[in-house]
């Protein structure tokens, strides 16, 4: 009998902890979720275009340098598991001793033949510019992502996008939440989806998966 009341109460114990999985009626399965819609691109991505250099985010006014820096392997790694095309990524430190600045807006001039040079150094056919527009990182979590994927022969823009994330939106709330629902393979517990409305990395992934999504297919 007493193996018994343990038992009840280490599974009550659990329920208290919201360890279980999200309910079939969750708003994390249901929805409804968040769509971007302020974006602009060719239909189909160019023919030629294989290979596009990645420059670090520029963070401006909005975000901290420490920030920042750890937000370009996030974006990164989503741009990766998009398998558009290769993607190479420039480093601050190279960046900053190529071009005499450790990121570069998509909105500012841009140094001397800089799309040529990154042409020449990489063998890229492409460069994507990546602008954080807002950040906030603490709840509820806030960012804003202006992002250009340009052609170097032609020198045009291929994709823009340009959006607020804002967790204070129901829709994000629940469209992060099931973007953490079978992470890592298997269902995750409702506790820690919401975690991720608490940590800017785990957002921020949710938010560069999210853009990068709306990019034209090969």
């Amino acid at each position: 009998m007493k193996r018994f009341v343990l038992l009840g109460l280490a599974l009550g114990a659990l329920l208290a902890g919201g360890c279980l999985h999200p309910a079939i009626t969750d708003a994390s399965r249901q929805g409804p979720f968040f769509v971007p819609k302020n974006f602009v691109g060719d239909p189909r991505l160019p023919a030629a275009m294989h290979r596009v250099i990645l420059l670090p985010i520029h963070g401006g006014e909005y975000a901290p340098p420490e920030a920042v820096e750890q937000l370009d392997s996030v974006f990164a790694t989503a741009l990766e598991k998009q398998m558009r095309f290769e993607v190479v990524t420039l480093g601050r430190e190279e960046c900053q001793a190529s071009y005499g600045r450790p990121d570069v807006s998509s909105t500012a001039a841009l140094p001397a033949n800089f799309l040529q040079d990154l042409a020449r150094k990489y063998g890229a056919q492409g460069v994507l510019f990546v602008d954080l527009t807002a950040y906030q990182p603490y709840r509820p979590l806030i960012m804003g992502v202006r992002a250009k994927l340009a052609s170097i022969s032609g020198q045009r823009l291929v994709w823009s996008f340009d959006e607020v994330f804002s967790a204070s939106d129901p829709a994000i709330d629940n469209a992060v939440r099931h973007f953490y629902l079978n992470a890592g393979g298997g269902p995750m517990p409702l506790d820690m989806t919401s975690s991720a409305l608490q940590s800017p990395a785990r957002f921020g992934a949710y938010v560069a998966e999210t853009t990068f999504r709306t990019l034209p297919p090969r």
